[in-house]
């Protein structure tokens, strides 16, 4: 009977570092080909072959592996998995590579091929001039066996030994997933703080969260279920200090076992370990009463409880990524990522090194330079209230301390809180507990300039990545350092707007047929043609009083919003804006907008009238400047001409074509007027809404462009002197009559001097086969146009040559600049931090730094 060879599994956690160690032909190359992807194997071969063209030239063996180390840490520092394809048969190669696993957090593991020497050299002496005889593999093998019993003291924290040819060829690779990996885990979560043993205040807390109590038949609390599935995350420091930490641990524990609770350790934990290990620790800063406490209960349980605690995993990653808890936070750099480091900083954080006069040590204010795109949740440093800092937050709010139990509902970020019942324990540094316990506005935040320098990369969530170009944010960081509002005051940039496709109509470079054509062919029903109205582009921030100001957008005394234009910059002075604000919000609150939408912001899309109001340098220098001389010149001209035909000379073809200019150019004089109009403070001033873009819990992209425009008459009905209301027209695409009322709208808007209109889907946000739709196509009319491709751009030689536009990048650029805006809206409504929130509004104004034709 022959015996069947076992079938080894080699476990590999998801994200290592992974050593393949074995003599010359002892078959790691093919083994790494069968079980990784070509990409993972980092082979000292091929470094050896990319520095010398020669693979087996062992003189470039230095250089050859110090490129291996350059690749396997850059692969390492972007979190992939990476396997060196290397003999690693010395204790300093080895060596080399736990430092580089450490280095980046990851797990050092160790593959090792032990295959007999007469295997490994007649496979050697099978290939033609790698130059390496039976005597180097001998080595090689006799170095690997004096290695073996010593790799998990190097730090290899696995180690898997493949003995024979058979084991190694039957040998399957299983990836692992790290312990803390749980981003398939969405919940919902009730996250809750440092409990430190208050039992009472615990169950009070479950109660308000809505969690039903499973009690023993002692009556001991040993489960908690939610009807809603709803499911705890414990931060961690469970013991010590409080009443009854034993009958804390029983119900997490049992929570935990039935699978309505995660848990991550705390540095109480930690201690509490290693004493119950009989191991030497301080007794001290509650530890006591813990031990006490368990002395209590049988031998059993507090063998479960050392087991439970000593196998929670540092910290916790879920929800696709989007939220990470650890009992004192985690650095980005951290996140998914396994070492005795990441573990230090997940139970105690990060030090400055120093005592404070209380002989507790200073910490280090990490959350401050956080960048992560994951919310952090953490406990561990007592606060009396819970303040946002970069999408950060410490629910330890000091119960044990006479302070309050907190938890956060993920993902709708709501606080539920319950008081201690007494001081439980006096802290060694006073704890404030008086004034309100919950902060729900978000921090202002610090901005660096490594959030907007270089070249960038922003995820947005309709649009995939928009890459920003090292030159675009060098652009914008000038427009926005030297004269842009201050970014609090900046949630959101409007986009460019892509023209609609140029028309074939006698006499007409835009036309709504186009419009209406490209929405049918994207599989839009109906659209909207909404009145184009001509003044400068304003994004209005409106604060419903100073007090949501300062809570909301950190705003200075006196401010209590903003309005300002495509770039940032205020359009009015700051007591201007304040009146401007004042009048604005006494219609919100005519209207009932407010208490409707329930919030205590809103963020719309607007435009201020007159164009002359803040384009008077622009008309004077550009506009006038060519009306004055076309009149000076022009009429003269005319004169002299008819002076010529008068004596007899062939001049008629020329005077037709200068009376002709003529007539262009009064009727290009004729078309900026209409814009122009005297204002004295607020008088004559406009505000045109036509999209509340954003509110608390609120976006504007899901709601149809109907309702927006609704608001806007509702607005403009409450004071009809400073808001103008948006004319509309409705399209069924479907309905040939439906369009052909939509072209007969347009012809009468513009020709009673209208710019034109912008034609909109419905439903506002829209996507496509192809992706996101444009959401508007600007249709501008005859005599506007001419203000923009000058006074005689109507002759056929010059629409002829205008009809090739190359429309391609402006919609490009459009679509990508509408994807960040949304993006930003999102982040704003979500509670982001200030820093994610203006990174996508930084993007916005770096692509308008490309080069596109600006009339379009």
């Amino acid at each position: 009977m022959t015996d069947t060879p076992r079938t080894p599994v080699v476990t590999v956690p998801e994200l290592s570092l992974v050593a393949l160690v074995g003599a010359s032909g002892s078959g790691k190359s093919t083994f790494a080909a069968r079980h990784f992807a070509p990409y993972e194997v980092v082979s000292s071969d091929a470094c050896r072959g990319m520095v010398s063209n020669d693979e087996d030239d062992q003189s470039a063996s230095a250089d050859a592996f110090g490129l291996l180390g350059e690749i396997v840490a850059r692969r390492l520092r972007r979190g992939l998995l990476t396997v060196v394809d290397a003999t690693n048969v010395t204790r300093d190669s080895r060596a080399q590579l736990v430092a580089l696993a450490r280095a980046h957090d990851v797990l050092p593991v160790a593959v090792v091929l032990d295959v007999p020497v007469s295997v490994a050299a007649e496979r050697q002496a099978a290939r033609p001039g790698r130059g390496i005889d039976r005597r180097v593999v001998q080595r090689h093998h006799d170095q690997l066996r004096r290695s073996l019993r010593g790799l998990e003291r190097e730090g290899f924290r696995v180690v898997h030994v493949l003995h024979g040819v058979d084991e190694v060829d039957a040998a399957t690779v299983v990836r692992e997933r790290l312990r803390g990996d749980r981003r398939d885990d969405h919940g919902p979560f009730d996250v809750v703080g440092d409990v430190h043993g208050c039992l009472p205040e615990l169950l009070t807390l479950l109660d308000r969260l809505g969690y039903d109590v499973v009690r023993d038949d002692a009556g001991r609390a040993v489960d908690a279920v939610h009807p809603q599935g709803r499911r705890v995350v414990f931060l961690g420091d469970l013991v010590d200090r409080g009443p009854d930490s034993p009958g804390v641990l029983r119900l997490a524990m049992g929570m935990h076992a039935a699978g309505h609770a995660l848990a991550v350790p705390g540095n109480h934990e930690h201690k509490l370990v290693r004493a119950l290990d009989g191991r030497e620790v301080t007794v001290s800063h509650g530890l006591e009463t813990t031990l006490t406490q368990l002395e209590g209960e049988s031998e059993e349980f507090r063998g479960a409880v050392r087991a439970w605690c000593h196998d929670l995993v540092s910290h916790l990653v879920l929800d696709d990524g989007r939220l990470v808890v650890a009992h004192a936070g985690l650095k980005q750099e951290y996140q998914g990522r396994a070492s005795g480091r990441v573990r230090s900083f997940a139970l105690y954080g990060d030090t400055t090194g120093e005592t404070d006069e209380f002989g507790l040590p200073v910490r280090y204010p990490w959350a401050q330079d956080y960048r992560g795109s994951a919310t952090v949740l953490y406990g561990h440093t007592p606060t009396p209230r819970v303040e946002w800092v970069n999408d950060t937050a410490c629910l330890d709010t000091g119960c044990v301390f006479g302070g309050h139990l907190t938890a956060l509902r993920y993902p709708e970020r709501e606080l539920v809180q319950v008081p201690a019942e007494r001081v439980h324990y006096e802290p060694a540094r006073p704890f404030p507990t008086a004034g309100s316990p919950i902060d729900a506005g978000r921090g202002a935040g610090d901005l660096f300039l490594d959030d907007v320098l270089g070249r960038r990369s922003v995820e947005t969530g309709h649009h995939g990545r928009i890459t920003v170009r090292e030159e675009q944010a060098a652009a914008a960081l000038e427009v926005m350092s030297r004269f842009a509002l201050p970014p609090r005051w900046l949630p959101y940039l409007p986009p460019t707007m892509s023209p609609v496709a140029t028309s074939s109509e006698t006499g007409l470079l835009e036309h709504p047929a186009q419009a209406f054509s490209a929405y049918d062919d994207a599989g839009v029903a109906t659209v909207v043609g909404e009145e184009k109205h001509m003044g400068s582009r304003a994004v209005v921030v409106l604060a419903r009083d100073e007090e949501v100001a300062t809570e909301r957008f950190a705003a200075l005394a006196g401010e209590t919003g903003a309005l300002y234009s495509r770039t940032g910059r205020a359009l009015l002075d700051r007591p201007l804006t304040e009146a401007l604000l004042a009048r604005l919000r006494s219609a919100v609150t005519a209207t009932g907008l407010w208490d409707e939408l329930g919030t205590g912001w809103l963020v719309l899309d607007a435009e201020l009238l007159p164009w002359s109001l803040k384009a008077g340098p622009l008309l004077r220098q550009q506009y006038a400047a060519v009306g004055a001389a076309a009149g000076a010149s022009l009429p003269a001209a005319v004169a002299a001409l008819e002076q010529a035909a008068a004596r007899g000379l062939d001049v008629d073809g020329l005077l037709a074509r200068t009376r002709g200019r003529v007539d262009d150019a009064e009727a290009y004089v004729a078309s900026y007027r209409r814009y122009v109009r005297p204002t004295d403070g607020l008088d004559g001033v406009e505000l045109a809404p036509f999209q509340v873009l954003a509110w608390d819990g609120g976006l504007g992209s899901e709601r149809d462009h109907l309702w927006h425009l609704d608001v806007a008459d509702r607005l403009a009905a409450a004071d009809p002197v400073l808001v103008r209301p948006t004319r509309r027209v409705v399209v069924d695409l479907a309905d040939e009559a439906s369009r052909a009322a939509g072209v007969r709208w347009w012809e009468e808007l513009t020709a009673a001097g209208g710019e034109g209109m912008v034609v909109k889907p419905v439903a506002n946000l829209v996507r496509g086969p192809k992706g996101l739709v444009q959401p508007g196509l600007k249709v501008r009319g005859r005599e506007y146009l001419r203000i923009i491709y000058g006074p005689e751009y109507t002759r056929p030689e010059h629409l002829e040559r205008l009809r090739d536009r190359q429309l391609g990048h402006k919609r490009s650029l459009a679509l990508r600049e509408y994807a960040l805006g949304l993006e930003s809206l999102q982040r704003l409504v979500d509670g982001a931090p200030l820093w994610r929130v203006h990174e996508p509004v930084f993007a916005v104004l770096a692509l308008e730094s490309d080069p596109v034709d600006p009339r379009l």
